[in-house]
């Protein structure tokens, strides 16, 4: 292929960068890497209303949080500046800076009577589409055929409010996939669609294509809920006399219950726990959601189901009813310890296939960025939905984590936590955080388990006199038994308070000469103190959460346990 290969990911910055995207992303990623093209990246930022500049610098550090480097486009340290641009004269990369360069393509559409204005108001396109409806036909705006050009020239001219539309020839568009095949779409498909809205600003349509032509895009990779725009893109290619770059749509992805995945799931979630809630008990719910949302929006919410709430204040209904929310955003499967590649190894198989066998003949699933980009190909892009397989995605984490190293498992759970949970760091000093990671690698299916409330670290991340203790734990360890738990304590504890070194090995062997001591079993001692360590009956192996602990720690939690778990 003599013609450099140039690929573009172009997202509409309204909010965070959904999976889709980032698999949009990826698979643009990849050609351009396999083929030895270049990567761009575009920000179509033409909707004025929706569009925001934290919503640029979230996807773009989403994108180079999973990896994918990108050689033209906003700089990521300042989301203002660009790579490459300059250099092959092809920026901005923001469509709202490059405004005048779509009204010169609008004008000469005009002149050529290829466009024209339009002055239907909102509630009367809405009328045409009721009478179509009524008429059992589909609406196509077709009215350029219908009124003097002159006329409507001159009232654009005078200022009257308007949009200007695409005349859409009145034939069959053909369309070449390289996914798909060949697909036409008849003439009574297409419309005159918009192509300026009434604030002046193109649509997508004519940015996307002016600006596809201006960046030397060769290749569009997009998904299937695109294919009804290509024809439309094709016509005004064909009209402008550009280029028509290479077609390929990628599989929608659905959830594992056949439904669409949609940035509204979480959303759908979110609702139905908070009216669950309400319906358990509305004056405490009220209570803990009223002191951070706003009641009114959150009723709106509640009560709409179409209605979506800000990324932050879904975050806080997670938060403040202890709920988890499925993940939809790059950033949701960050924030549940997801490691990038293991992400990318994931979305990059929702759609594709490596064609590759194991020793023992199964498809090899497995592979790191790297390997994806010198494999990919269209070819091996499936026409059929893609299934994401919430299950799956933890089954590749943990046997990622399980793979690391202690020293890779520690580095890469600290820099999570200083994003996510810095206090948890703050408990854990010197060694004890080594340990501590130790000892979560084998137990850990994300990053993020290691400090939830309810995981097998969760007694080294709380003070030592804030975490409770397990009644039925209590009971079956401390208050039963010859001589009982609760009795064996002050023997442990005077033990702990001289043992040197104070290290998972001498621990265990102290431990194990004080249940020699009363003819017992090694468990017999052990959990009585795990219990009164923790407050449950289990924790990683003993040795270990004493030294994470440590021996001040350790002492405090004995006498604690002594004083509060008396018995009745």
């Amino acid at each position: 292929m003599s013609e450099l290969v140039v690929t573009r990911f172009a997202p509409s910055p309204t909010g965070h960068l959904h999976v889709g995207g980032a698999r949009t992303a990826l698979f643009n990623w990849a050609l351009a890497r396999q083929l030895g093209g270049r990567f761009l990246v575009r920000i179509e930022d033409t909707d004025q209303a929706r569009s925001s500049a934290d919503a640029v610098g979230g996807i773009l550090e989403d994108l180079a949080w999973l990896g994918l480097d990108w050689d033209d486009g906003p700089d990521l340290e300042t989301a203002n500046a660009t790579l490459g641009g300059d250099e092959r004269g092809i920026g901005p990369f923001y469509q709202s800076e490059r405004k005048a360069g779509y009204d010169a393509v609008i004008a000469s559409l005009i002149e050529r009577d290829l466009a024209y204005p339009a002055f239907e108001s909102p509630e009367e396109l809405d009328g045409l589409r009721r009478e179509a409806r009524a008429a059992k036909q589909n609406f196509r705006y077709r009215r350029a055929r219908e009124f003097d050009r002159e006329t409507a020239l001159q009232r654009a001219r005078d200022g009257e409010p308007h949009v200007v539309r695409f005349r859409m020839p009145e034939e069959e568009i053909a369309v070449e996939d390289r996914i798909l095949g060949q697909i036409a779409f008849g003439e009574d498909q297409l419309d005159d669609f918009v192509i300026r809205k009434r604030d002046g600003f193109p649509t997508y349509h004519l940015a996307v294509v002016v600006d596809d032509e201006a960046m030397g895009v060769t290749h569009v990779l997009r998904g299937q809920e695109h294919l009804g725009n290509t024809p439309r893109h094709v016509a005004l290619q064909r009209a402008l006399g550009y280029r028509e770059p290479v077609y390929a749509h990628l599989p929608v992805i659905f959830n594992p219950d056949g439904s669409k995945m949609s940035k509204r799931d979480k959303d759908k979630a979110g609702r139905l726990a908070v009216r669950e809630a309400l319906t358990l008990d509305e004056a405490g719910t009220r209570a803990r959601l009223d002191g951070e949302l706003d009641p009114a929006i959150l009723d709106g919410w509640i009560a709409d189901k179409k209605a979506q709430l800000s990324g932050t204040d879904l975050a806080s209904i997670e938060r403040l009813l202890g709920l988890e929310l499925p993940g939809i955003d790059v950033e949701d499967f960050r924030h549940a310890g997801y490691l990038p590649e293991v992400l990318v190894n994931f979305l990059a198989l929702l759609g594709w296939s490596p064609g590759q066998k194991d020793a023992e003949g199964k498809d090899v699933e497995r592979f790191t960025p790297g390997e994806l980009a010198k494999q990919f190909s269209l070819e091996r892009v499936g026409k059929g939905n893609a299934k994401f397989d919430r299950a799956k995605l933890l089954a590749f984490s943990q046997e990622t984590l399980g793979g690391q190293d202690d020293a890779e498992f520690q580095a890469d759970w600290e820099t999570w936590c200083e994003r996510y949970a810095p206090e948890a760091l703050g408990h854990l000093q010197g060694s004890a955080r080594a340990r501590f990671a130790a000892a979560m690698k084998p137990r850990s299916r994300t990053l993020a388990e290691p400090t939830s409330a309810d995981g097998p670290g969760a007694f080294a991340l709380v003070g030592d006199d804030t975490y409770g203790f397990d009644p039925k734990a209590v009971g079956k360890f401390l208050d039963k038994g010859e001589p009982s738990g609760r009795q064996l304590l002050p023997e442990l504890r005077q033990v702990l308070a001289g043992l040197e070194p104070f290290e998972p090995e001498a621990i265990e062997a102290a431990v194990g000469a004080v249940a020699e001591a009363h003819c017992l079993g090694m468990g017999k001692v052990a959990q009585p103190l795990r219990v009164a360590l923790t407050g449950r009956a289990a924790s990683p192996a003993l040795g270990d959460t004493l030294a994470i602990l440590g021996r001040e720690s350790v002492l405090r939690r004995i006498d604690r346990c002594l004083a509060e778990c008396s018995t009745s």
